[in-house]
């Protein structure tokens, strides 16, 4: 590093030529140069470092045009384009003592004054004395220049390297900053002058370090975003991770389209590729077509899992071909010795495969059930062979509530979930543990089960992910809907909640999986029943639990699933929050039918667009108001003691209304039940013009308060109307 002194460059923090003027704006580029990082810690790390940088020039009152991210396995790297050459200036104003306090009869400052202007480095004779709510008090009133960016940047940007977190993070030197993998050199220039930071040991510089192989690991002196960005692929690194990701799915085209296979896409591995090399060149290998006997899931996850390769099928017959292309970092004139290096590893992988596959076919799944009870769950929750029989009783619930009298439905449920868990214990999914349920199936048909039950074992952890592919047979989806219950009412059970961004035994993704399974299969079932069940047997199953009661339990797991319906109908929907509040509110104590929940927001986030439904809703809530501030409660309402037309309108058009909007309910016609609302504005609106509420009469008083308690049951028959926001009020 002792050549990087010798670059000519002078610091961002001396003084100009004199004659010169200053520039408002510069660019600051930001390089943090490391050993190799793996490759899942490079987007979140940019992401971070970028929330990070604009929260801290926000703080330190320094404008920017924008903030941009580049960054590859030995490289991290942020640029701000615009930034102030100064910080914006300041006002502060502090208020000191009461007039009358401050100053004497006399009109001079008192030791109270003096010693408030001494405290804010003011002069008496500057203190203010303005007006307040409370009488005249003394302000001081300070403006503070701004300091010129780049000192500002110099005492920040170390802690913008520093604070930065990562899953797993080193010490390697003696100043005890925390990384993912060791610091090695610093980039950071401002208008293209070296800014003398230090971070983790390391001294700022302008030079950075090329490819180890392309560009033989040599020092590149760069002066702005621009020759960065070109002397750094000059020497081997393509340092912006878009360009790695256009230029791999380019080379994958091209082979695809020269020898006429298609790719198995997989974003996952494409992030992968993109950040596991620095200059990605993409290789068509091949391997022996005997494996394709195995199945196709273990293949493409052997290639994926173990060597980070794609793998290919054939575009005629749609099945999997005996090929594979890898992302190499690096290009050779000579690529056959990677490709072939390649391919040797995958072979020694593949054999493995096909050994374990072998193998585990020589015992029937049914034969490994024992071996759960040696497999933990949870040790606060037991073993996998208890799980599993949870499973098979909750399935079987579901199935007798979901599909009354369907017998074949429940034997093929219940041979699924006693078969479900038994692949956890074969060789394969002790390799690939990613395939379980894949290989439960699998191995069910090889051992004869009906295509349902196989089919069933294989989908019960559909989806896998929270945007992933549902199971779509009836038994898949109640194999799935019962472990994920289980799964959730057994870690309540005993207190392990996801709790801000924690959540170790991904709570929510099952939640989430819930709801869209019910959702999206438009299942009708009281969810409520379901959960309530799932707790009782883990309750059954003898696991010490939390101190609260059936009732508790049951609500604080509804209370979870219900905010993903809310995130769900948010993003799917896209559901107002109010409606999403108003029609979840009165859930409780009620059947708990996610499908006609969202129908309620639905049908609720179309009539919103109606215009009299804002000035119904401000009326409704004038009524809701008057009888939840005087918490009435329900009273016969006198007709005989309307003492105007408009009285007797309302109490005779929400009568009419209750008794069709009833029958709409019960039907689920909900666009009936809101036109029949938002039939009731002008009733409502001329009752309010004509009468007042509290009237001097306790009686005439308390008639109408009953009127209007009826009025407010009618609207929350519905959902919990006073949760709308008026638009624009």
């Amino acid at each position: 590093m002792a050549t990087q002194k010798k670059t000519g460059r002078r610091s961002a923090v001396s003084k100009k030529d004199k004659g010169t003027p200053s520039p408002t704006v510069a660019e600051l580029l930001l390089e943090i140069g490391v050993e190799e990082l793996p490759y899942q810690f490079i987007a979140p790390a940019l992401a971070s470092l970028k929330e990070s940088a604009e929260r801290l020039f926000n703080d330190q009152r320094l404008t920017f045009q924008s903030v941009r991210t580049m960054g590859a396995p030995r490289r991290l790297t942020i640029v701000v384009d615009g930034l102030a050459a100064r910080q914006a200036s300041m006002v502060k104003e502090a208020m000191g003592p009461s007039k009358a306090v401050a100053f004497d009869q006399t009109g001079q400052p008192t030791r109270a004054a003096i010693g408030f202007a001494a405290g804010q480095g003011v002069a008496v004779q500057e203190l203010q004395v303005r007006q307040t709510p409370k009488g005249e008090y003394l302000f001081a009133v300070k403006r503070e220049g701004g300091h010129p960016a780049a000192a500002v940047l110099v005492d920040t940007l170390p802690q913008l390297v520093s604070g930065l977190a990562f899953p797993k993070a080193m010490k390697w030197n003696e100043t005890g900053v925390r990384f993912a993998r060791p610091i090695r050199w610093l980039v950071a220039l401002y208008g293209g002058s070296v800014l003398p930071i230090e971070a983790a040991g390391i001294k700022a510089s302008n030079q950075t370090k090329g490819h180890r192989a392309l560009g033989g690991g040599k020092w590149v002196v760069v002066r702005d975003a621009a020759s960065y960005i070109n002397r750094l692929e000059r020497q081997g690194v393509i340092v912006d991770p878009q360009r790695r990701r256009n230029l791999i799915e380019e080379q994958i085209a091209v082979i695809c389209n020269k020898t006429g296979f298609q790719l198995n896409e997989d974003e996952a591995l494409l992030d992968q590729a993109v950040y596991t090399t620095e200059w990605p060149y993409s290789v068509l290998g091949s391997f022996k077509p005997e494996y394709l006997a195995v199945p196709s899931d273990i293949l493409i996850t052997s290639m994926k899992e173990h060597q980070g390769f794609f793998s290919v099928k054939d575009k005629k017959s749609d099945r999997l071909a005996p090929h594979f292309i890898a992302i190499a970092n690096n290009e050779t004139k000579d690529m056959s010795l990677i490709r072939t290096g390649n391919e040797r590893v995958l072979a020694a992988r593949l054999a493995d495969a096909k050994f374990f596959f072998d193998e585990d076919r020589k015992v029937r799944l049914e034969e490994r059930t024992k071996k759960l009870g040696g497999v933990t769950f949870h040790r606060k929750l037991g073993t996998m062979a208890q799980k599993q029989e949870r499973v098979r009783e909750l399935a079987g619930f579901i199935v007798g509530l979901l599909y009354p009298g369907q017998d074949e439905l429940r034997q093929v449920c219940d041979r699924a979930a006693s078969l479900s868990k038994t692949d956890l214990v074969t060789g394969i999914v002790s390799e690939f543990p990613e395939l379980q349920g894949i290989m439960g199936g699998e191995y069910a048909r090889h051992d004869g089960e009906s295509v349902a039950v196989a089919q069933a074992v294989r989908e019960q952890y559909l989806p896998k992910a929270i945007e992933g592919e549902l199971p779509t047979t009836p038994a898949g989806q109640i194999l799935s809907l019962a472990d994920r219950l289980d799964s959730i009412a057994a870690f309540f059970h005993v207190g392990i909640v996801p709790t801000g961004s924690e959540d170790p035994f991904a709570l929510r993704r099952h939640a989430t999986a819930i709801v869209r399974i019910i959702l999206e299969a438009n299942l009708r079932m009281d969810l409520a029943k379901y959960i309530a069940h799932s707790k009782n047997l883990i309750s059954d199953d003898g696991f010490k639990g939390l101190p609260d009661s059936e009732q508790q339990g049951v609500r604080r797991i509804t209370d979870f699933i219900l905010d993903r319906v809310r995130h769900y109908s948010r993003m799917i929907h896209r559901v107002r929050d109010d409606i999403v509040d108003a029609v979840l509110q009165p859930v409780h104590d009620k059947p708990l039918d996610l499908v006609d929940l969202v129908q309620k927001m639905r049908a609720l986030e179309a009539v919103t667009k109606k215009p009299e439904f804002d000035p119904l809703i401000v009326g409704f809530k004038r009524a809701h108001r008057l009888v939840e501030k005087e918490q009435w409660e329900r009273r016969s309402v006198d007709a005989a003691m309307f003492q105007h037309p408009s009285e007797s309108a309302l109490h005779k058009a929400v009568s009419d209304k209750r008794g069709r909007m009833g029958s709409a309910l019960e039907m689920g016609d909900y666009d009936k039940v809101l036109d029949s609302l938002v039939g009731l504005k002008a009733v409502i609106d001329d009752f309010f013009a004509a009468v007042m509420v509290n009237a001097e009469d306790q009686a005439i008083r308390s008639n109408r308060l009953s009127l209007l308690k009826e009025v407010d049951e009618l609207f929350m028959s519905f959902a919990d109307l006073s949760q709308i926001v008026v638009q624009g009020r």
